[in-house]
């Protein structure tokens, strides 16, 4: 190859390990590119949230509808209570952690499919990911899409250091769509106003925190944290999404005010 048309990183990656740190350590020079920077990432809660039914679905896919012609949004859905079901036989089966992935991916796609069904006539598409390279022209005709928020690890998912269950569910396949296509947003869509010190649905005197940093939140080391731990440890090496949004979606208007910017719910930013 004609060494004169690469950089000089570039010819060190042709004849360079990569497992060199020092290489690997330049290769983080580089700008991230956001592809798509006007777009934002939007997570519907499983079991806090899709499982709930009508009563709680139905007024966020009418907000959602009413934001279409202001805002892109990408939506994933989580996986939930059939999920959860799932994992039990699985586990009690003595399937590893990759099979168990594989069945957290199909509920996870069962929740996107009503989704999409509630969004049809809106012209709002459902996305697997191997359609993802259509998504630009999805959002520049519709504004949105749907998909399921497992991310495609399945049989390739890594064991955890405690027990089996996957620790890449879908609040980290939604946040890894958000960190890849650099988009402007990442709200998560719960059942609670977003982070507290313990779990407000057992614990009373639980304290609300409106605002925290990834490392502060690692070192309290909370019993229950109100998103996947694994987003918080990839938020630590983020370069393009370095902020996530928690907010109650059974109140009407914070999906709107997070996508217009306000610090509704809860704010974990990267340090």
């Amino acid at each position: 190859m004609d060494t004169n048309i690469l950089t000089a990183l570039g010819e060190q990656l042709m004849t360079g390990s990569l497992s060199d740190q020092n290489l690997l350590n330049q290769t983080k020079q580089q700008d991230v590119l956001q592809i798509l920077p006007d777009a934002n990432v939007i997570k519907l809660g499983g079991q806090s949230f899709i499982d709930r039914g009508k009563a709680a679905v139905f007024p966020v896919i009418d907000e959602i509808v009413e934001n279409l012609p202001n805002h892109q949004m990408i939506i994933g859905t989580g996986a939930g209570t059939r999920a959860r079901h799932a994992y039990s036989v699985g586990l009690d089966l003595g399937l590893p952690t990759g099979a168990l992935s594989v069945l957290g991916t199909f509920v996870s796609m069962q929740n996107a499919r009503m989704i999409n069904y509630l969004l049809a006539k809106h012209g709002i598409p459902f996305i697997e990911p191997a359609q993802f390279a259509q998504l630009p022209l999805y959002l520049a005709e519709r504004q949105a899409a749907i998909f399921f928020g497992m991310p495609p690890y399945i049989y390739w998912h890594e064991t955890p250091s405690v027990g089996r269950i996957p620790p890449h569910r879908t609040d980290t396949g939604c946040y890894l769509v958000s960190e890849v296509l650099g988009t402007k947003s990442m709200i998560y869509i719960k059942d609670e106003k977003g982070l507290y010190t313990a779990d407000p649905k057992k614990d009373k005197n639980a304290k609300f925190i409106p605002k925290i940093s990834v490392s502060e939140l690692i070192e309290q080391d909370l019993q229950d944290v109100v998103v996947e731990r694994a987003v918080l440890e990839l938020m630590s090496n983020a370069r393009n999404q370095t902020q996530i949004q928690i907010i109650n979606g059974l109140e009407k208007g914070n999906l709107t005010r997070a996508l217009n910017g306000e610090e509704v719910g809860t704010i974990i930013y990267a340090d």
